[in-house]
This record gives C-alpha cells, sequence and structure tokens, in this order.
C-alpha cells in the first residue's frame, strides 16, 4: 500500500491507482482505506513513549525484556497510558526494536579439590526464602581485562537477590571468597545463623574458607556430589545478567583496566542493581525496595 501511495502522490495521480492496485493484486477499495487511515497517530505512541521513558532511567534499562518492561510500566503507571497485557507490550516492543536477546558466553573456573572434606547440600535447588538473612548463595565469575584478570565474588541474599556483600581481586584464591564474607558480615550482622550455598571449587572447600564460616556462625552448604552446576543455577544466572546488561555490546573489557572494571561493577552491583533494576523474581520491585518493605510491615 505505502508503494502504490508513493507512486501515484497518495492518490492524487488516478490514472495510475488501477494499474498498480492490479500488478500488486490490491484492491482500490483497500487502497483507498489505507489512505484516509494512513496518517493517524499510532494508538500505542503513549505506550511507546512511556516505555522509552523507561529505559531512559538508568543506563542499563534497555536491556530489559518484555516481563521486566510490563513490571515497570506497571510499577510506575505512567498518567493517560494504558497498561495493556503483556503480551501486547511485547509486540510494541517488537514493532519498535526495543527487543534484547542476551549474548552468554560460558566460561567455567570452578576448579574442584577432590580430596577436600565437602559439606551436603542443604538447599536442594530450593532458592527461595520468606525472610531475609535465612538462605544465601555466593560464587565467583572471571572477566578478562587489558592488564589480566579481575574475580568478581559476591554473596546474594535468596529472599530478595540483595547483594550483601563483593569482593573483587586478581586472584581467585580462597582469601577472595573469605573478603566477601567479611564484607556481608559488616554490613549484615544478621547474617550470623544464615545457610550459604556455593559450588564445589577449592575456594570454598578450603581450611582457610572454612575457618571463616565457623568464625561467624554460617552453615555452609555445597552442590551435590558431581558437581551440578544447576544445584548453584541461581547465582550463575545471575552473573549472566550482569554481564549481558552491564558488558556484552557495551564494553570491550579487554581494552580496559582493571581498576576501571571495579568502579564498573561496584556501582553496578550496589547502585544500580540492588536500589533501581526491575527484578521480576520481587514481582517487579528492585531488591531493597521488597527488603524494606518486609521490614515495615
Amino acid at each position: 500500500m505505502k508503494f502504490i501511495a508513493i507512486k501515484t502522490e497518495d492518490g492524487m495521480l488516478k490514472g495510475n491507482i488501477r494499474f498498480y492496485c492490479s500488478i500488486l493484486h490490491v484492491s482500490r477499495q483497500g487502497f483507498y482505506k489505507y489512505l484516509s487511515v494512513k496518517d493517524r497517530p499510532w494508538k500505542y505512541q503513549p505506550l511507546v513513549d512511556a516505555m522509552m521513558a523507561v529505559c531512559a532511567e538508568d543506563e542499563y534499562n534497555d536491556t530489559y525484556g518484555r516481563i521486566r518492561m510490563y513490571q515497570a510500566l506497571s510499577l510506575k503507571k505512567p498518567d493517560g497510558v494504558p497498561i495493556p497485557s503483556e503480551s501486547t507490550v511485547y509486540k510494541v516492543m517488537s514493532k519498535i526494536g526495543l527487543t534484547h536477546r542476551p549474548c552468554r558466553k560460558s566460561n567455567g573456573i570452578t576448579k574442584a579439590d577432590r580430596e577436600a572434606r565437602k559439606s551436603d547440600d542443604l538447599l536442594k535447588r530450593h532458592f527461595k526464602a520468606a525472610t531475609p538473612l535465612t538462605k544465601c548463595i555466593t560464587d565467583m565469575t572471571e572477566i578478562k581485562a587489558a592488564d589480566g584478570k579481575l574475580y568478581v565474588s559476591a554473596i546474594f541474599d535468596c529472599f530478595d537477590s540483595v547483594v550483601l556483600g563483593l569482593a573483587m581481586d586478581t586472584n581467585m584464591n580462597a582469601s577472595l571468597c573469605v573478603q566477601t564474607l567479611d564484607n556481608s558480615m559488616m554490613t549484615y550482622p544478621g547474617l550470623k545463623g544464615a545457610i550459604l550455598h556455593s559450588d564445589r571449587g577449592a575456594q570454598y572447600t578450603s581450611q582457610q574458607y572454612r575457618d571463616a564460616i565457623a568464625q561467624h556462625k554460617i552453615l555452609q552448604s555445597m552442590n551435590s556430589a558431581g558437581g551440578r552446576c544447576h544445584d548453584n543455577a541461581r547465582c550463575e544466572s545471575m552473573w549472566a545478567r550482569m554481564k549481558s546488561e552491564l558488558l556484552y555490546n557495551r564494553y570491550n573489557t579487554k581494552k580496559m583496566l582493571v581498576e576501571e572494571l571495579k568502579v564498573l561493577i561496584w556501582r553496578y552491583f550496589m547502585s544500580y542493581w540492588n536500589n533501581r533494576r526491575i527484578c521480576s523474581a520481587n514481582g517487579g520491585n528492585p531488591p531493597m525496595v521488597k527488603r524494606q518493605e518486609y521490614y515495615s510491615s
């Protein structure tokens, strides 16, 4: 229809309309109907404007998929914009090219010590908690930089996905995991007595880490025998989300210094992730918002 409209100058060249309609197998009635509505504003334009406003709020909001976009719109309730169903939100996002397809690059760094003493799997893949600071998960990931490799270690709360503690270094020794634990305990003393789940990496089976766990009176939990990655799947998915939202298609980490990456990752987790990022598992609320609602109720 658009082609015919261009060739006939929006139907002004009457003699050519019949020719183009017959060639393209389009009825003249259908063409005139197209002319009558083609300049009307799109009915979803206010919704599009609201979506673009959500994306503009934070640098990383452009990674929102249809679920988080729908939750963000429902949370903000923009004036004069009716929120349609989630499927309609997805169709509109696809129409304007706002869809996001994460790019994941698996890079396992876990090296298990087969001779070390293991702990039981206390979570058994139940990654939900009814109260804060009762069940937590921890892991580390590797990011390549221009001047070496950066290892990031974090502890997440299963209740609301809050990052309780974060530590970064250029080595992946047990001391990095201990520092993560110390940072978490400094901010959240109530973590004492909680379950802390990890994989069976040598760092987590080391005596240094076990001593730190015992010192803080925390219950240690590990993946089941065989080292199945699904036993710590929630933590693995959080690393994947971080890299997809923060790094992939945004930064070339191999051209960045380790210290630059540290600042970037710290701001992402402690500022954006904890306080502003829409989390579907929390019903669309950022982690700290869910936590505040729990303590205020």
